[in-house]
């Protein structure tokens, strides 16, 4: 059966991956010059670096599993690195139950009560009872005032902007499901990475297509997807020249963002609905690369709001410097909505702007430091995740007949993530393969 796959990230290679491995006839249309999508890399200190960051937790099984499939286990590597809170101008450490109960911004009571909502929501199963309420809502009855004031009002509003106040409890309960099964008995987190970065991946997973004769290009994109009485059929590309050919195809399986889908093709307007009623945020990531080391704290949420970015992230308290050139490695990134004015913003400025946060991060900071930065965005990095969203969600089998969707909107009630990217691909393309073999 010949597949064309709309998009080259890790939801469009998995798909393309499982499809080709099962005998199919695969081809991949990449808008972007590269393969991986958020995960894509670039060269730095004679490494290569993911422009924008990626860890894996031990809840990414999809992930782990395919490195162990693909021979590629000896290139994951666990470590332990150091999370922090940055509040008041201070770094707090803030990697488990102890860090929490010495943490000062909150008093004891509020303290204890933190620790308290944690373990009961590490041990919620259900998630679907949280659908109808807000997640500022429901930290602040189980967690109280003082704590959703500190902790989680800064994080949803860095995360989500003016949509902090309708973000759904299932995102949040999703986020303590994921730290949870990355924590060992003695509450340490354990956070994975990819020796040689995550273009060890991409690279293999792009050979094995085309080692089962399927075709991969970039820079390529597609306009229209082709229709006939209701059922997808084809393919209208355009290459890197502007050049337009028509391509027919079996099935067509679009990983493009859910809003963009009803530019490519025409469907049900109820349909359509779901698609566009699913907002999104974009991200920007300056990524520095600097002499010495800014903090010992991998993972720096920023609770502070008058600060320019949402976390400090430094690489290089994960993955050792030496594969960078012996360089420390650090993104400042922050979610951005739509409206935002550093979309229009250049790099010199907000670098500029940047720069006085990390001076506040480390006051012996200096500009000196600093050998080379790189600025990377993406408008569509974060579906907005709302109340009741299971309704709304779009569905991956589209009206249209042999046209399938694999979009990180449909990841609910995770919201983002490579490893669910990797899955759902993965699922779309064996149920648009089971959907065809029942018409037989």
């Amino acid at each position: 059966m010949k597949v064309g796959i709309i998009g080259g990230g890790i939801g469009g290679l998995g798909a393309g991956y499982e499809l080709a491995k099962t005998g199919h006839h695969v081809t991949i249309y990449e808008r972007a010059p590269f393969l991986g999508g958020l995960a894509s890399t670039f060269e730095v200190g004679g490494g290569r670096l993911e422009r924008f960051y990626h860890h894996l937790f031990k809840s990414d099984t999809t992930i782990i599993a395919l490195l162990n499939e693909l021979g590629l286990n000896e290139h994951l590597v666990w470590e332990q690195p150091k999370t922090g809170w940055f509040h008041g101008g201070t770094i707090y450490p803030f990697s488990g139950p102890l860090d929490l109960l010495k943490f000062k911004p909150l008093g004891l009571i509020d303290r204890i009560r933190m620790g308290l909502a944690t373990l009961y929501l590490q041990r919620v199963k259900n998630w679907e009872k949280f659908e109808q309420v807000t997640a500022a809502e429901y930290i602040r009855k189980l967690a109280g005032q003082r704590n959703y004031e500190v902790l989680w009002e800064p994080m949803l509003k860095g995360k989500f902007s003016h949509y902090y106040d309708r973000i759904g409890m299932p995102w949040l309960w999703s986020k303590f499901a994921t730290r949870t099964k990355s924590r060992g008995k003695d509450f340490k987190e354990s956070l994975g990475y990819i020796k040689g970065s995550w273009g060890i991946l991409i690279d293999e997973m792009e050979s094995r297509i085309k080692h089962w004769g399927g075709e991969i290009y970039t820079g390529t994109s597609v306009s229209k997807i082709l229709t006939e009485k209701g059922r997808a059929k084809g393919l209208t590309i355009v290459s890197a020249s502007g050049e337009e050919t028509e391509q027919e195809f079996d099935l067509i399986i679009a990983t493009v963002p859910s809003f963009i889908l009803p530019n490519l093709v025409e469907m049900q307007e109820e349909y359509v609905s779901k698609l566009r009623g699913v907002e999104y945020e974009g991200a920007i990531a300056v990524i520095w690369v600097l002499k010495k080391s800014l903090s010992p704290i991998y993972w720096l949420n920023i609770g502070d709001r008058d600060m320019p970015f949402l976390l400090v992230l430094e690489q290089t308290n994960l993955v050792p410097p030496k594969e960078y050139g012996d360089k420390h490695i650090v993104y400042t990134a922050d979610y951005v909505a739509k409206d935002d004015r550093r979309w229009n913003m250049s790099t010199d400025e907000i670098v500029k702007e940047y720069l006085e946060g990390l001076k506040r991060i480390n006051p012996d900071f200096e500009e000196s430091w600093i050998e080379a930065h790189y600025l990377h965005k993406e408008p569509a990095a974060q579906p907005i995740i709302e109340i009741n969203y299971k309704d709304k969600m779009p569905e991956t089998k589209t009206p249209v007949e042999r046209l399938w969707l694999a979009s990180m909107s449909q990841v609910y009630p995770e919201d983002r993530g490579t490893n669910y990217s990797l899955r759902l691909g993965i699922r779309v393309a064996r149920d648009a393969i089971a959907d065809i073999n029942a018409e037989k």
